[in-house]
């Protein structure tokens, strides 16, 4: 079957969202659609079942596929949405911040990489989401939201991918904050010493931006 001739999808952005914005643990939902066949075979949901196959460096994520850290991130956002300033664009980013890891990863001299997944996950962001909604500015923020959820690595690190200017014009700092803070606390083994330090690497985030933005 050709795309062109693929019938609307099963659920609808409504109900998705019904589930992301009130459930205690979303990531329970998605596992259903997966039990359903619905992430196997159902466009756009097919784009979140090519995570169950897509590994992840076992030295940074420990919990195994980026499927299983996308659902522990989901229920880490869920757990802290009222904190944001927009939970419904928060949640969505936290079920979508990876889709892009599935067409780069690669194995590179012996290690699990996928550079620039998030720019690839900001265009696959969008295109599942206007299989669901044609709300453009909700696509865009939570596609913004996507395409800079890494700067918290590249901005601690110093590394050359770091773009704040960019970024605080496309998106809020304080969002992207708390994103990552739910991307850094979806993974295995996480100790209460690990999430102290995650919080102190958000902290260290926060303060470069803001010397970065008034320098």
């Amino acid at each position: 079957m050709i795309r062109g001739e693929m019938t609307m999808p099963s659920l609808t952005f409504q109900e998705i969202d019904n589930h992301l914005m009130n459930d205690n643990k979303p990531s329970n939902f998605i596992i259903e659609l997966n039990k359903a066949g619905i992430i196997e075979t159902e466009y756009p949901f097919t784009l979140l079942g090519a995570l169950k196959d897509t590994p992840q460096s076992p030295k940074h994520h420990p919990e195994g596929s980026v499927w299983n850290h996308t659902l522990m991130v989901l229920d880490n956002a869920a757990e802290r949405k009222h904190l944001s300033q927009n939970p419904q664009v928060l949640m969505w980013a936290a079920l979508l911040h990876d889709l892009g890891k599935a067409p780069t990863t690669r194995m590179r001299k012996g290690r699990i990489t996928s550079y620039d997944h998030d720019a690839v996950g900001e265009k696959l962001t969008g295109q599942f989401l206007r299989e669901l909604t044609r709300d453009e500015r909700f696509i865009h923020q939570v596609a913004k939201m996507v395409r800079w959820h890494m700067q918290i690595l590249f901005v601690v690190k110093g590394l050359p991918f770091a773009n704040v200017k960019k970024m605080a014009a496309e998106v809020s700092i304080e969002e992207i904050a708390l994103l990552g803070f739910c991307d850094r606390l979806g993974r295995g083994e996480m100790t209460p010493q690990k999430k102290q330090e995650e919080e102190q690497t958000i902290e260290k985030f926060l303060v470069r931006c803001m010397e970065i933005l008034q320098g």
